[in-house]
């Protein structure tokens, strides 16, 4: 008697219940329903996807804790916290490898090799040492500004300007010279 009673007074809570939230215990129920049947002959085995369905879904609608059957709701909120712990000790684990390079000595380095041109990685890198940064020469050039062309005139550069120098008589400006050496 009791059983039909309860079954007649959750029907009439049903009916001021709203569409989305019968949905919700429907589904919370099925789930309920297939972890049941596929339970083995002396005892359910829930898989690690079940707990973390379950919890979920009794996060997110902590009143469907009244409704679980399957397991007890205090197993519910134990999955919970455990996977809120492990969530942050993932979180907060130490990160392998050297540390990082801060943003403002990043900028730093930027900012130094484009007001300073001719300045490569070893002199940024003393500078830094100055000022008690402590980082790899290699970092520096790593986080330095790259260039399309050199900071300066090439040795190239300088033999192609000397072979197309002329003199006034129309000879160039240099004249070859061979040394030979005798032991």
């Amino acid at each position: 008697m009791f059983a039909i009673l309860h079954l007649l007074g959750a029907f009439v809570a049903s009916l001021f219940k709203s569409r989305r939230r019968l949905e919700v215990e429907n589904l919370f129920l099925r789930h309920q329903l297939n972890i049941a049947m596929r339970r083995a002959p002396h005892h359910l085995r829930l898989r690690g996807s079940d707990r973390a369905f379950l919890a979920w879904m009794t996060w997110l609608w902590p009143s469907l804790l009244s409704l679980a059957h399957v397991v007890q709701p205090e197993t519910i909120l134990r999955w919970h916290r455990a996977g809120f712990r492990a969530y942050w000790r993932w979180k907060s684990r130490g990160r392998p490898g050297r540390p990082r390079v801060s943003h403002e000595l990043r900028e730093l380095i930027r900012r130094m090799s484009k007001e300073n041109p001719l300045w490569g990685a070893p002199r940024i890198h003393g500078e830094l040492l100055k000022l008690g940064y402590e980082i790899a020469e290699w970092t520096v050039s790593k986080y330095m500004i790259r260039r399309h062309g050199p900071p300066s005139q090439t040795w190239r550069y300088h033999l192609g300007r000397r072979g197309r120098i002329r003199t006034r008589n129309g000879s160039s400006g240099c004249s070859d010279a061979t040394v030979w050496i005798m032991s």
